[in-house]
C-alpha cells in the first residue's frame, strides 16, 4: 500500500482518537482495532481485552480475526509499531462482537441501516428519493442532481455493453474506467480523487461541469465505439476506452488552448478536511 498516509480520525467514538490508515488502491480505510476496543469498552488494557475476545472468536468460528492485518501505526510514545488492524467492514463486525452498552447504538444504527436497505429491495423509488434527500441536503440544485442521475443510468448503458463484450469482474470494470480517465486527464480515478483532495467520497460529485461533461464524454464515445467495433475480451476493451478517452482529450485540449488554461483543478465541494500525517 505504498500510497497510503497515516492518518488519525478525531471526533469518532465521543471525541477518542482512532488510528488509521487510508488505502488509496482499495479506496477504504484500515482502524486500529485497539483504539476501537479502547473505545468502546474505557478498558484500561485494551490489548488484553482484544486478546481474549479474538480468542473467543476463533472458538466461535468466526473469520473475523482472520481478515486482521498488521499495518504500522504511530504509538503514543511517538514510534511506529506494528498494531492489528480490519478494514470498515471488519471494523463494523467487530463491533457487534462487542459486549459493551457502548456498542449498543452502533449495533442499533446497524440493524437500522439493514432494515432500510431491506425495505429498498421491496420499493427501489426508497433508494431513489434517499439519494436526492442526500444530494438536496448537500446543497445541489435539482437540475444538478437529475443530470446526476441520468449520468448514472448512462454509466449503466456503458457497462451493459461491456458485459456484451466479455467484461465480467468488478476489477475489469475499474480497468476500463481508469483507461479512459487516464487518457482524457492523464490520472486514473483513484489519483484523480487523491488530487482533489478526496477519499471514499464520489468523484463526479465533486467535478466542475466541465469536468464531468469530458467524462461523460469519454464513456458515451467508449460505448459508441464498443458497439460500433465489438471488441472482446479485455485487452481489446482497452483500446477501445482509450480511443473512447481520447475524443475527450481531443475536446479537452481545444478548449484549454482557447481559455489559456487547465480546465482540471484540484477544487472538491466537501465542508471538511482531512487531517493527514505524511509518512517519511
Amino acid at each position: 500500500m505504498n500510497q497510503n498516509k497515516l492518518e488519525t480520525l478525531s471526533n469518532l467514538f465521543e471525541g477518542k482518537e482512532i488510528r488509521s490508515i487510508w488505502d488509496s488502491e482499495k479506496e477504504d480505510y484500515y482502524f486500529s482495532v485497539v483504539d476501537v476496543i479502547a473505545a468502546l469498552t474505557d478498558s484500561v488494557e485494551p490489548r488484553k481485552y482484544w486478546s481474549v475476545l479474538k480468542n473467543r472468536l476463533k472458538k466461535e468460528g468466526s473469520e473475523l480475526t482472520t481478515k486482521c492485518s498488521q499495518l504500522k501505526m504511530k504509538a503514543p510514545d511517538g514510534k511506529i509499531r506494528l498494531r492489528d488492524a480490519l478494514d470498515t467492514k471488519g471494523i463494523l463486525r467487530l463491533i457487534e462482537s462487542v459486549p459493551s452498552p457502548k456498542a449498543e447504538p452502533f449495533k442499533l444504527w446497524l440493524a437500522n441501516l439493514g432494515s432500510e436497505r431491506i425495505d429498498e429491495v421491496f420499493d427501489p423509488e426508497i433508494a431513489i428519493k434517499r439519494a436526492i434527500n442526500y444530494y438536496r441536503k448537500r446543497g445541489y440544485s435539482d437540475k444538478w442532481i437529475e443530470a446526476r442521475l441520468k449520468g448514472i443510468l448512462d454509466r449503466n448503458k456503458l457497462t451493459d455493453v461491456w458485459k456484451d463484450c466479455g467484461i465480467t469482474e468488478n476489477c475489469e470494470f475499474g480497468i476500463l474506467t481508469n483507461e479512459i480517465y487516464k487518457e482524457w486527464s492523464g490520472m486514473k480515478a483513484n489519483e484523480y480523487k487523491e488530487f482533489k483532495g478526496l477519499h471514499k467520497e464520489s468523484l463526479r460529485d465533486n467535478m466542475s461541469d466541465i469536468e464531468i461533461a469530458l467524462t461523460d464524454l469519454g464513456e458515451l464515445a467508449t460505448r459508441e465505439l464498443a458497439k460500433e467495433h465489438k471488441p472482446f475480451g479485455l485487452e481489446q476493451n482497452k483500446e477501445i476506452a482509450k480511443m473512447g478517452g481520447n475524443v475527450s482529450k481531443v475536446a479537452r485540449e481545444n478548449l484549454e488552448e482557447k481559455l489559456g488554461k487547465s480546465i482540471i483543478d484540484n477544487k472538491n465541494k466537501l465542508n471538511y478536511q482531512y487531517l493527514e500525517e505524511k509518512k517519511k
